[in-house]
């Protein structure tokens, strides 16, 4: 069972790529922060945190293109019905 992405046993989950922009947006608060720390240590995080902020969008785009496939070739995902793909 998965904690937070939707599967048969938890029909009110999160899509993959919702969860990926709320942290997303939690690490760009974060990141606001320390924009103003001169320091090599903030600079090292934030150099850090703008190397992770790229990798999250790009799952995002990927995450969301899975969708649009899926919505395309079956529908849109029924909340607790069948998977589309896979097996149970």
């Amino acid at each position: 069972m998965t904690h937070f992405l939707v599967t048969d046993d938890k029909p009110d989950g999160y899509k993959l790529e919702d969860i990926l922009q709320l942290i997303r947006k939690d690490i760009l608060i974060r990141a606001q922060k320390i924009t103003d720390d001169p320091r090599a240590e903030a600079k090292h995080v934030m150099r850090n945190n703008m190397k992770i902020l790229n990798l999250i969008s790009e799952a995002i785009t990927l995450a969301e293109d899975s969708t649009h496939i899926l919505n395309k070739a079956f529908g849109a995902s029924a909340k607790g019905g069948p998977p589309r793909i896979g097996t149970k």
